[in-house]
């Protein structure tokens, strides 16, 4: 395929085809909160093995640099392991700044979920009286129409 220069078309852009994956379906609270937890668990998966590789002295094994990950991203913060070097101080502020976003966006989904929730049946109560009320409508105008037919049969018979 070429455009209109005659050059090869280039293939979509990464981050749009994980777009289009990420959006093929509505995405809804807990959509959402799925996608950002399995992002933020990959996130600290990475950091966990990078702040290894770039501050070794503290973080002498993977499984270290894993369990400051976790405890960061939780915001829990022991403390029994910190690191000392810049790129690991960079890492951690990420690590720090992911977790903070990730509580926020899990208690938003979670209470937009209760809210909806709430809503709906509120809706649906409100609706059960609306279609009573229609039903009364219906009932009273039959009663008319047939006082009506009533009428115009007596008017013509008189």
């Amino acid at each position: 395929m070429t455009t209109s220069k005659g050059s090869a078309a280039a293939p979509p852009p990464v981050h749009a085809r994980a777009a289009n994956f990420l959006l093929r379906k509505p995405l809804t609270a807990p959509r959402a909160a799925w996608i950002i937890a399995a992002f933020t668990i990959s996130a600290t998966i990475i950091a966990g093995v990078l702040i290894h590789f770039t501050d070794e002295h503290n973080f002498p094994n993977i499984g270290d640099g894993l369990w400051w990950a976790a405890q960061t991203v939780t915001t829990v913060g022991y403390g029994d392991l910190v690191p000392t070097s810049t790129a690991g101080q960079l890492i951690a502020a990420a690590v720090m700044i992911g977790g903070i976003g990730f509580l926020t966006v899990i208690t938003a989904a979670i209470t937009s979920t209760f809210i909806e929730n709430a809503r709906r049946r509120i809706r649906g109560a409100e609706d059960d009286v609306i279609s009573a009320k229609l039903d009364q409508i219906c009932v009273r105008l039959a009663v008319i129409e047939t006082a009506l037919k009533d009428i115009g049969a007596r008017d013509r018979h008189e």
